[in-house]
């Protein structure tokens, strides 16, 4: 019988219970995130001038185009199987059936709608780390969902029908590997690029400039000695002199 894993994630709904552990690609996000924000803060300070990213590599683009085609040709291959279930002949109750049909229908949207998409922004932007982990949670996502359909049709389906979603769960599982290598190079060119920056966002700044030292002298001056200001009394005249002027002189 067909049961639904509790922990299957659905394409259409946001990722709950898996973000719940720790995923190595966040790593990949942060890194992208604090690359942007050291690169705008180089921009600032210089201007605008010598921060211009290098070009990206030939080799990477390549790799990256080569990934790109074998995922449009997986989408292609899986959409074109799914609609080929005959689901309703499958000899299971009708819950199953409802169950398989609906996420069949969610796996071919996201091939025929969402997975485009993100391939385009990929293209746009070979070496974005953002955009490449985006891909691979959607990958991981339609995996999760996929794997499940594929033991269901091993169960009640035609043997050519699960042989067909087979070989596509295969291809699907390989370029999400694939996918999870070239992230973790990136992550290793990235980081050597943020230690790049920094260096060069801390020559922007300059050499910071020597602190003055203020000195405050609150040694108290010694003080003068006050200046004596002259007596204004009067002087006593002298009884003797006196005396002498009044005796009359002799003729």
């Amino acid at each position: 019988m067909y049961f639904e894993k509790p922990w299957k994630i659905s394409i259409l709904k946001p990722i709950t219970q898996k973000e719940m552990n720790p995923n190595p690609m966040k790593h990949a996000a942060l890194l992208a995130l604090l690359l942007s924000s050291i690169i705008a803060t180089a921009q600032v300070m210089s201007g605008g001038r010598g921060t211009t990213p290098p070009p990206v590599a030939y080799a990477s683009v390549n790799q990256l185009n080569m990934l790109l085609s074998q995922l449009e040709q997986v989408a292609q291959s899986t959409t074109a199987d799914l609609s080929k279930l005959r689901i309703d002949k499958w000899k299971t109750d009708s819950s199953n059936k409802r169950q398989v049909q609906a996420d069949v229908a969610s796996i071919q949207r996201n091939l025929q709608s969402a997975l485009p998409e993100i391939l385009n922004q990929l293209r746009a932007s070979p070496e974005d780390l953002s955009a490449t982990f985006k891909l691979y949670r959607n990958l991981d996502a339609l995996y999760d969902v996929f794997g499940p359909v594929v033991e269901s049709a091993g169960a009640f389906g035609s043997k050519d029908d699960f042989q067909s979603l087979q070989n596509d769960l295969t291809s699907l599982e390989r370029s999400r590997r694939s996918l999870a290598e070239r992230m973790d190079n990136l992550t290793v060119s990235k980081e050597t690029e943020l230690s790049r920056l920094r260096t060069q966002v801390k020559n922007l700044a300059g050499p910071s400039a020597p602190s003055k030292k203020i000195i405050v002298d609150d040694t108290e001056a010694p003080k003068k000695p006050a200046k004596k200001k002259p007596s204004n009394k009067p002087t006593k005249p002298n009884p003797s002199a006196q005396q002498q002027s009044q005796q009359p002189q002799p003729h």
